[in-house]
């Protein structure tokens, strides 16, 4: 069997690939274990310094990579490229971390005893990636695993495969080989992957029905998993906002990516005050986007990668004028093209239960309503079955302050959004994942902890 990849704007083969076969992932696997049996016993130092070689590789085929990035997933070369240079900037932070964050913790001095907790590797990690940012979301992954001490199985989207060549040829031949190995496999061969005893522990981004999935099989052999499943992120824009600057930001959250984040900009709340120069700002904003070719780099929204997404935005733009929201801009595909395009789109007064308000849309779509105040905007954000992220714009440090305390995500935002600092944890609340990426808690959650208790039995 092969696996045929679709330039989502024109619809011509990129590639074609041979899925691995049951013998390759037996080699894939033992060999992974090898390797990691060899890798766990080097210094933090050492790995910091393979590590940082393997990433030259990046360096050397950016120009590929980017281009690899547009053709595979429809993403703008200009935005291909910055996802390139945004790899060194969470890979250099996790770098520059590792040795600290890794060192065993040394107890107070206890008389007879030697104590202290280590961080040990978990052993072969399997990462099961997503497309829409084909290069970040493993890269959260793979730094912090291998400098803990783990080997890496890498499984990406079938939309994007190229890239898992990318990581294999960075990691996979150094020092120590076979660090990091890509496998191209269908949903039955991973989920026989998932279930071999010599992993360890599986990252997956993708659905909430992925992630359910993928937890089930965990659990049956007692395994962790690292899950981040999406959001509706919520932005609230107070009466007090910079309104230029927010419809700036809020409208680039929403559509940067053709609007393909997980951490996108999906619903919009507006203190009334602001509500309608919102939405006269936001239409001439919104008509900027220039739609076409992504290899063009004065093309500043690219075409949806998968053609079924069209389907899911049309319906929750039917259903929202359907429960008397204004279709203000777009709302359809773009006529005429070969591509996945659908314009974008903003729609004012969209009831708080209709499907583009409580579904993850992954397109460029703006829902929104107005509130009468902070109370009812936190009431409206917190109305979701996801938790990943949430912006307030506002100029009033004590009003973020609140929203921080009362919006339940995993990040919250002031004055910015759609955005993650390798400094903080990336993270979700409810439907949208468990465990953390990034900062010093991606590392303790590619880790386990084991006690050293040492009687030392002086006189």
């Amino acid at each position: 069997m092969e696996l045929t990849v679709i330039n989502p704007f024109n619809q011509e083969t990129v590639c074609t690939l041979p899925y691995a076969n049951e013998a390759a992932i037996g080699r894939a696997i033992d060999q992974a274990q090898e390797a990691f049996f060899h890798w766990r016993r080097v210094p933090v130092a050492r790995r910091v310094e393979i590590v940082r070689e393997g990433l030259e590789h990046f360096r050397r085929q950016s120009e590929a990579i980017a281009r690899d990035v547009t053709l595979q997933m429809g993403k703008p070369i200009v935005q291909s490229h910055n996802e390139v240079k945004g790899v060194f900037e969470r890979a250099e932070y996790m770098l520059s971390i590792a040795e600290e964050t890794l060192a065993a913790d040394i107890l107070p001095p206890k008389v007879g005893f030697r104590r202290r907790i280590e961080h040990v590797p978990l052993g072969v990690v399997l990462n099961v990636a997503a497309w829409n940012y084909p290069l970040f979301i493993p890269i959260n992954v793979i730094v912090p695993a291998l400098l803990a001490g783990n080997t890496v199985l890498l499984k990406h989207s079938a939309k994007t495969p190229l890239c898992g060549r990318h990581f294999a040829e960075a990691f996979g031949q150094l020092e120590v080989p076979h660090l990091v190995t890509d496998l191209v496999l269908d949903h039955q061969q991973t989920g026989r992957l998932i279930a071999d005893p010599r992993i360890a522990h599986v990252a997956f981004t993708g659905s909430v029905e992925g992630g359910q999935e993928i937890y089930r099989q965990v659990a049956q052999r007692f395994i962790d998993a690292g899950l981040e499943l999406g959001g509706n992120d919520p932005a609230y824009v107070a009466a007090d906002a910079d309104l230029d600057f927010t419809v700036e930001n809020v409208i680039d959250g929403a559509c940067y990516n053709a609007g393909q984040s997980c951490c996108a900009v999906e619903r919009v709340y507006v203190h009334r005050s602001l509500y309608e120069a919102f939405l006269e700002k936001s239409l001439a904003v919104l008509r900027q986007y220039r739609l076409g070719d992504p290899l063009d780099e004065k093309t500043t929204m690219g075409p949806l990668a998968s053609r079924h997404a069209l389907d899911v935005l049309q319906q929750q733009v039917d259903d929202a004028v359907a429960r008397g929201a204004r279709l203000l801009l777009g709302g359809k595909r773009l006529a005429g093209s070969p591509g996945n395009f659908f314009e974008p789109t903003l729609l004012a007064d969209v009831p708080n239960d209709a499907l583009v308000m409580q579904e993850e849309s992954f397109g460029p779509l703006l829902p929104v309503l107005a509130v009468a105040d902070d109370d009812e905007a936190v009431v409206r954000m917190n109305d979701t079955r996801y938790g990943l992220t949430a912006s307030v714009w506002t100029r009033d440090p004590d009003r973020a302050d609140r929203f921080a305390r009362d919006v339940e995500a995993g990040t919250i935002y002031q004055n910015r959004c759609d955005f993650l600092d390798p400094a903080l944890p990336w993270t979700g609340y409810r439907d949208s994942g468990k465990g953390s990426t990034l900062s010093r808690y991606g590392f303790f959650h590619l880790t386990r902890r084991k006690s050293i208790h040492f009687r030392t039995l002086e006189e």
